[in-house]
């Protein structure tokens, strides 16, 4: 599922989130200022790809619009646990988890007043595999849908469960069958939901507005009237807007300029720490770097604390295994124990280990997106130019990044730098970034891994049992850290800047989720 950005998709590799120049649309920021106006004003850190269809949609960005306008099935929470939302409450589980029951809540309806019905639900689980779309892995575990009646669904998912089933994928975003199916490229750019706000303008690749819907079926009533979402990809340029009042709320505050909103008059600052995982992988294909004691080495050479300490304190937390620290809060992995096994700064060891098992002549490639992942690599180089190494640093763009790190040619690359964003189950990063079948797809290490090391990622996500689950994959986690096809790096945070007009906004983990602005737990204002 790997694609080019600067889009972060909803569960894919993350780029760099760099800069691009905004002149071309620096000119359509603009805020109201002091609260007064009737519109809410949200700045983007990134572009969208303006696909609103929720079974084609794959842009984080434009997900943050589809939020809005459309009910989930279940919807996460502040805690990234899912809760009923068009469904009354827990499904039924039968056949030994391979069965899900769910009961729609009778009152919903769509914006064009159609009730929304088991057999839309049914369409939303099932339309992104029959229609080979890019969401197609977050639904082919489910084998049949059996509409009972209006307001009742069956689902069955084959021989095996399927153990993210219940923690993520009832989450669908439930879209009305017949409008849809009816124009699929008119529903893309003007979509009909059942949420909170309802389409209202599209000006692609300047702004999109959305508005209240006052008929909305839900006891939850939005207090803003009009959303307008912009993008500015500039960071200084968001930070600027911020700072003047052009805008009510910017997302991605930079590491450099986070003390600098803290202590502005007038700014609240927003964090949430989120499930991302940024890592440095190595080639485990071909050359000096198939050898763990040459990974082992590498991470010895510098201390990737004193990084992030540095470069990104304020908006990313250090990672010592695959799993994020948020994710990890629902599995309870032993994080302590993973941080001990990890490389420590020593340079006397990565010199003796290189020394030992590398060639003379050993000078690694990375490959990296531009950003801070870019800043980890030149750290590196220059931490083995120390111990009489060095390191050549490419900095590509994502889709020559793709296509070289994918090859896994020691002539092209020994480590790249990259990262990924999932839910809350271990099977999001595990399988799509560890077991064999995903090479040359989301991963380019083709780690071999020990016997059974791939056999346990596909077992643990047949499984409908957490404690089995975790079972299963705690010993694939301790190799990972052991054996380092991919060193963890850090967590990135959802960060966003305020205007102290603007009540109750907070930051949620999950970035398509931002900004949440009505829920059982928010309802944003501005006054």
């Amino acid at each position: 599922m790997a694609r080019d950005m600067p889009e972060l998709t909803k569960r894919q590799l993350l780029t760099s989130g760099a800069a691009v120049s905004a002149a071309t649309i620096a000119g359509c920021i603009g805020g109201g200022g002091n609260g007064g106006g009737d519109q809410f004003h949200f700045t983007q850190e990134q572009s969208r790809e303006e696909q609103f269809d929720p079974v084609v949609s794959n842009d984080a960005y434009s997900f943050q619009v589809i939020q809005l306008v459309f009910d989930g099935l279940y919807e996460f929470d502040e805690g990234l646990e899912l809760q009923p939302k068009l469904a009354t409450g827990e499904p039924t589980v039968e056949r030994d988890g391979t069965r899900y029951i769910f009961e729609i809540e009778e009152a919903a309806e769509f914006h064009n007043g159609d009730d929304v019905t088991a057999s839309d639900v049914a369409h939303s689980f099932t339309a992104p595999v029959e229609e080979e779309t890019e969401n197609a892995s977050e639904y082919d575990m489910i084998e049949s849908t059996e509409v009972i009646d209006d307001y009742q669904l069956q689902v069955d998912l084959g021989e095996d469960p399927y153990g993210p089933f219940e923690l993520a994928t009832m989450g669908v975003t439930v879209v009305p069958e017949s409008v849809r199916t009816d124009d699929r490229d008119a529903f893309n750019s003007d979509p009909v939901g059942s949420g909170p706000f309802t389409f209202a303008e599209l000006q692609e690749n300047e702004y999109v507005e959305i508005e209240r819907w006052d008929d909305y079926w839900d006891d939850l009533e939005p207090n803003l009237e009009q959303i307008r979402f912009e993008a500015h990809e500039d960071p200084a340029g968001r930070v600027s807007d911020i700072r003047a009042s052009n805008t009510d709320v910017i997302a991605g505050i930079p590491n450099d300029d986070w003390d600098v909103l803290e202590g502005e008059d007038g700014v609240s600052l927003h964090s949430a720490e989120s499930p991302t995982f940024m890592y440095m992988a190595f080639n485990c294909n071909e050359g000096p770097t198939t050898n763990p004691e040459v990974r082992r080495a590498i991470a010895h050479s510098f201390s990737m604390q004193d990084f992030i300490e540095s470069n990104g304190a304020n908006v990313n937390s250090p990672m010592y295994s695959p799993i994020p620290p948020v994710v990890n809060e629902v599995w309870g992995f032993p994080e302590d124990e993973y941080q001990d096994m990890l490389p420590s700064y020593d340079p006397d060891q990565a010199q003796s280990l290189l020394d030992e098992h590398a060639p003379d002549d050993f000078e690694p490639i990375i490959i990296t997106p531009e950003g801070i992942r870019a800043q980890l690599a030149e750290r590196i180089a220059t931490r083995m130019d120390e111990i009489g190494y060095g390191a050549d640093v490419n900095v590509l763009d994502f889709a020559t990044l793709v296509d070289t790190y994918t090859s896994g040619s020691a002539d092209d690359y020994q480590m790249y730098l990259l990262g990924w964003t999932g839910g809350p189950d271990p099977d999001y990063y595990l399988y799509s970034l560890f077991h064999e079948s995903q090479e040359e797809l989301n991963q380019g290490h083709f780690y071999d891994g020990s016997d059974g090391f791939h056999d346990a990622i596909a077992e643990g996500r047949n499984s409908a049992d957490q404690e089995e689950r975790y079972d299963i994959y705690e010993p694939v986690i301790r190799e990972i850290v052991e054996q380092l096809p991919a060193l963890p790096a850090f967590t990135q945070d959802n960060t966003m800047a305020s205007r102290d007009y603007v009540q109750d906004l907070q930051a949620h983990p999950e970035v398509t989720r931002n900004p949440t602005l009505v829920a059982d737990y928010t309802n944003v204002s501005m006054e």
